[in-house]
C-alpha cells in the first residue's frame, strides 16, 4: 500500500479530512487534479458550527483576525442568529482561498502527503484495498480506503459508480469578486423584482457580488461567463453599471440540487459536495463538508488502525446522509423563495409572520447554523444524547480548561463532572483511545441541557455518545460501539 486512506480533492473538505487522518496518527495522500491551489475566494464564511469545529482542532487562531456576525437570512428573510446564545457568532469575509491555505498548512505540519497536477482516471476495488489510476503515470497508486472529496462533478463518485439522483438545475446564476466599485452591502440573498443580488466585502477591496435573473435557465458552458454577461444582468436588476469594475474572478452557479444515496460502497466513500450539490444559500455548502470530514476522519481512522468495529464506516452515512438530506431540503425551500416569482409570495409573507415567534427564529437560525444537528446514539432520556456537547468552562486538578480545548487532540473524552472514581474505572481499558477527565462546569447557566448531569462521553467530532444520568446503555457499552473493544478484549 502507498497509504492507508487516499484522498481524491484539496478543497476544504479533503483537507480537513487529512488533518484528521493524520491527527489520529494514518498514512494519508491527497491528491490533486489542479498544479496549484486557484487563489480563488469561493465560498467565504463559516457557520456557527463550522467556527465549534475549527475551535475543536485549536485552527481558529491561524486565521487571523474573523469578523463574525449574528445577522443571518432564511431564504431572504432577516435571522437573529443570537437568539441561538451559542459561544461563537458566524463568520464573515474568509475566502476559501485562505480556509484552504490554513487547512492545508495544518494537514502537512501532521504529515499529510499532498500531491498537486494529479488527475485520477481509473479506480479498481478488491478485497484489501482500492487501485488508484492516475493520468499520465506508468504506477498506479494503492490504498486501503479512497475518499472522493472532488466537488460536485466528482470523477470518483463517477468511477466507483455511486447514483447522484435529484433536481435538475432551473437557474443560472452569476458570482463575480470586483474591484474598482463601491457597492453597498446588500443582505445575502435578497430578493428583487426580477431575481436575487448580493453584496459582500472582501478584504483587499474586493467586493463579491451575486446575482441570478428569475426564468434565465442555464447554459451549457466550457468556462467561467464573460464579465460583461454579468454586468448586463445586474444592471437590469439594479440599474447600476459594473463595466467600468475589474473582474478578479468570475464564475457561474445553479440551483440544482443533487444528493448520492450512498456515502459509502464498500472501501470508497464521499464527502462534501462529491456528494451532495445545491443551491449554496448561506454559505451551508462549504460548511456541510467540512463537518462531513469531521464525522469521518476520526470513524476512518480507527477502522484502518484496527482499534474499532468496521461498522463504525457505516455509522457514517447514516448520519451524514440525514444531514445532507435536511439540507438539500432546506436550500430547496430556500431557494423558492429567493428564485421565486409572484407566485411564492404568499409563502414570503407567511413566514414572515412566523418569524416573530422567538421559537420559530430559534429553529431556523439552528438549522442554517448547524446546531440542530443531532444523531442517533442510542436511547436515553438525556437531551445531550447526539447532540454537540456545548462550549462549556470547567475547573480540575490541572487547572482552568474547556470542553473545546479537550477536543484538540482528536481523541475521545469521558468528562466526569462528579469526581465519580468507579464510572472511570469502567473506562480505564479504552485509555488508549480516550482521555478521561474529572473538572467541575463553571458557571453553567439556569436550564442548561446539563443540569444534573454526572459524566458525559463526548466523540472526537464533539458529540454526545454517551450521558449520565440519562442512558440506557451502560458505559462499557457506549465505548465498545463508538471506539472499539476493550484493550483487554483486543490483545
Amino acid at each position: 500500500m502507498d497509504a492507508s486512506v487516499i484522498v481524491v480533492g484539496a478543497g476544504p473538505a479533503g483537507l480537513m479530512l487529512a488533518g484528521e487522518l493524520r491527527l489520529a496518527g494514518v498514512d494519508t495522500i491527497v491528491l490533486d487534479r489542479l498544479p496549484e491551489r486557484t487563489g480563488e475566494s469561493r465560498g467565504i464564511g463559516f457557520t456557527i458550527r463550522t467556527m465549534e469545529v475549527f475551535d475543536q482542532r485549536g485552527l481558529l487562531p491561524r486565521f487571523g483576525e474573523i469578523r463574525t456576525s449574528e445577522e443571518g437570512h432564511f431564504g431572504g428573510l432577516p435571522l437573529d442568529l443570537a437568539a441561538l446564545n451559542a459561544a461563537h457568532a458566524s463568520a464573515r469575509a474568509v475566502p476559501q482561498s485562505t480556509t484552504e491555505s490554513v487547512l492545508e498548512s495544518w494537514a502537512r505540519e501532521l504529515g499529510a502527503d499532498i500531491r498537486r497536477g494529479v488527475e485520477v482516471t481509473g479506480l479498481a476495488e478488491d478485497g484489501e484495498g482500492v487501485t488508484v489510476i492516475v493520468r499520465d503515470s506508468a504506477r498506479a497508486l494503492r490504498a486501503r480506503y479512497v475518499v472522493g472529496c472532488d466537488g460536485g462533478r466528482s470523477t470518483v463518485r463517477k468511477l466507483a459508480g455511486f447514483d447522484f439522483p435529484g433536481t435538475p438545475a432551473t437557474t443560472e446564476l452569476f458570482l463575480a469578486d470586483l474591484k474598482g466599485v463601491d457597492l453597498e452591502p446588500r443582505m445575502t440573498g435578497q430578493p428583487t423584482d426580477g431575481g436575487l443580488v448580493m453584496v459582500a466585502k472582501l478584504p483587499g477591496g474586493i467586493h463579491r457580488i451575486i446575482v441570478g435573473e428569475r426564468g434565465t435557465p442555464p447554459q451549457r458552458r466550457s468556462g467561467p461567463p464573460e464579465f460583461g454577461e454579468v454586468a448586463d444582468v445586474w444592471k437590469r436588476l439594479t440599474g447600476i453599471d459594473l463595466t467600468g469594475a475589474e473582474p478578479v474572478w468570475v464564475s457561474s452557479f445553479s440551483d440544482a440540487a443533487r444528493q448520492a444515496t450512498e456515502y459509502r460502497r464498500g472501501r470508497v466513500l464521499l464527502a462534501g459536495d462529491a456528494a451532495h450539490v445545491h443551491l449554496p444559500a448561506g454559505g451551508q455548502g462549504m460548511n456541510t463538508s467540512v463537518q462531513d470530514s469531521v464525522n469521518l476522519g476520526w470513524k476512518l481512522a480507527a477502522v484502518v488502525r484496527g482499534t474499532a468495529h468496521e461498522a463504525l464506516l457505516d455509522t457514517y452515512h447514516g448520519e451524514r446522509y440525514e444531514v445532507g438530506r435536511r439540507l438539500l431540503a432546506n436550500t430547496r425551500a430556500q431557494s423558492l423563495l429567493i428564485l421565486g416569482g409572484e407566485e411564492v409570495s404568499p409563502l414570503r409573507e407567511t413566514l414572515g409572520e412566523l418569524l416573530v415567534h422567538p421559537e420559530v427564529v430559534r429553529h431556523l437560525a439552528a438549522r442554517v447554523s448547524g446546531l440542530d444537528i443531532r444523531y442517533d446514539v442510542g436511547s436515553g432520556r438525556s437531551p445531550l444524547l447526539g447532540a454537540r456537547f456545548p462550549h462549556l468552562d470547567l475547573a480540575g486538578e490541572r487547572g482552568r480548561t474547556t470542553s473545546t480545548a479537550l477536543l484538540r487532540t482528536g481523541r475521545g473524552v469521558l468528562l466526569d463532572l462528579d469526581g465519580n472514581a468507579t464510572l472511570r474505572g469502567r473506562a480505564d481499558a479504552w485509555r488508549d483511545r480516550i482521555d478521561i477527565v474529572t473538572a467541575t462546569p463553571v458557571g453553567v447557566p439556569d436550564g442548561s441541557d446539563l443540569k444534573g448531569t454526572s459524566a458525559v462521553l463526548v466523540r472526537p467530532d464533539g458529540h454526545v455518545a454517551w450521558a449520565a444520568p440519562g442512558s440506557h446503555h451502560d458505559l462499557p457499552m457506549a465505548l465498545d460501539r463508538w471506539f472499539g473493544p476493550a484493550r483487554q478484549a483486543r490483545e
